[in-house]
């Protein structure tokens, strides 16, 4: 199991006399869990995603991001040592969070013409395979400083070259098997990737993308907007697919209750400007479809 905690997150964005953005967050997920994050717009939901990716757009001026994890998390043939399980995500590359099992599924996901499903995401495999061994690689005995480099070695939009842990007819089958179990077409994988699909086939993909390199914990924001009811409950499905079937967390960004009656969240969260200021169960959302925010305004400004 694998947890993700944020405690005391202030950030701002990342140019000079930036705008504060976040307040305090605190926020705890763990392996296996689902938890909404709602708030109306501007209250940090967004920026909290984006960070705990490691996006350069915003600088944090306080607080921690700590991802735990158990000796296996990564399998029985993958133990974690003790000096190893506790890393501080604000010290990482965004490569390198995503080793370690950070997934953050993009509200408007990028379309690349010319690199199919396939190719990007065994190389994308690959390359998260490649980083994790590098990060718990051990370097005690280096008495000559290497020049550190940031980033992959190779680009998840490279061509098919058989490089790499995994190979073009294991990915095959891993794909195969993934997309059986989000009920998704085959065909689907020939494709460019994202390139002319509907609103609702790129959320897809986000998911497919997600149980392809297995995350511990799966930042998802707004992975429901511009949906139809029907691509819903297929995102749906596919999110709970990755919670039941590969135990992955699921920290759902979003603005309405909709989703959530698909996807059961254990816990509520909800921000305003820029910290977290209630938690529930399901019922918490359902009354904010009902009611809005402004008894939560009411409620916490009262109280403050």
């Amino acid at each position: 199991m694998a947890t993700l905690e944020i405690k005391n997150l202030h950030a701002e964005v990342a140019v000079e006399d930036g705008e504060k953005i976040l307040r305090g967050v605190d926020l705890e997920v763990k392996s296996g869990e689902i938890h909404a994050l709602m708030g109306p717009n501007g209250s940090g939901k967004s920026t909290t995603a984006k960070i705990i990716a490691g996006h350069p757009a915003y600088e944090v001026t306080d607080g921690e991001i700590l991802l735990h994890l158990d000796e296996n998390e990564f399998g029985d043939d993958f133990e974690i040592p003790d000096d190893k399980r506790t890393w501080n995500l604000l010290e990482l590359e965004p490569n390198e969070r995503a080793a370690l099992g950070i997934f953050l599924g993009f509200q408007y996901p990028a379309e690349i013409e010319g690199v199919t499903m396939t190719n990007f995401l065994r190389q994308a495999l690959n390359a998260k395979l490649e980083e994790r061994e590098e990060l718990f690689e051990e370097d005690e005995g280096d008495d000559e400083a290497e020049e550190e480099e940031s980033g992959y070695d190779t680009s998840p939009m490279e061509g098919p070259a058989d490089e790499g842990e995994v190979g073009v007819a294991e990915f095959q089958q891993l794909l195969k098997e993934k997309m059986e179990l989000l009920d998704m077409d085959e065909k689907f994988a020939q494709r460019y990737l994202n390139a002319g699909f509907s609103g609702g086939e790129k959320k897809q993909n986000e998911v497919l993308q997600a149980a392809i390199l297995e995350p511990s914990l799966a930042v998802l924001d707004e992975i429901d907007s511009g949906l139809d009811i029907d691509r819903l409950q297929d995102v749906s499905e596919g999110i709970n697919a990755l919670r039941d079937e590969q135990g992955t967390g699921i920290l759902q960004i979003t603005h309405y209750q909709r989703i959530l009656d698909y996807v059961e969240p254990d816990v509520v969260h909800i921000m305003l400007d820029g910290q977290v200021v209630m938690e529930g169960g399901p019922e918490l959302a359902v009354k904010l479809e009902e009611k809005g925010y402004d008894w939560v305004r009411e409620q916490t400004y009262e109280t403050a």
